[in-house]
């Protein structure tokens, strides 16, 4: 079964590409939340988190923040 993912991200973010990219290389569909535009996504992630950092990641409830490809790889089961 497919996992849900979002990611919480921001256009001009560096790390928030590389995890898109990441998806995308392993035909990972996500859901994506441009903070920057989004108020009511950013106040969501900002509660799940309690910090502004992005990308976070929700992977089927687990979060990861930042671009962390092990992490990523492990909730993925890539």
């Amino acid at each position: 079964m497919a996992k849900k993912v979002a990611i919480y991200s921001t256009p001009w973010c560096v790390y928030c590409k590389m995890a898109k990219k990441y998806f995308a290389d392993n035909k990972i569909e996500y859901t994506e939340h441009d903070v920057a535009e989004d108020i009511k996504a950013r106040d969501e992630m900002v509660k799940k988190t309690g910090q502004m950092g992005v990308p976070v990641i929700d992977i089927d409830g687990e979060l990861t923040i930042g671009f962390d490809q092990m992490r990523l790889k492990a909730l993925l089961g890539l």
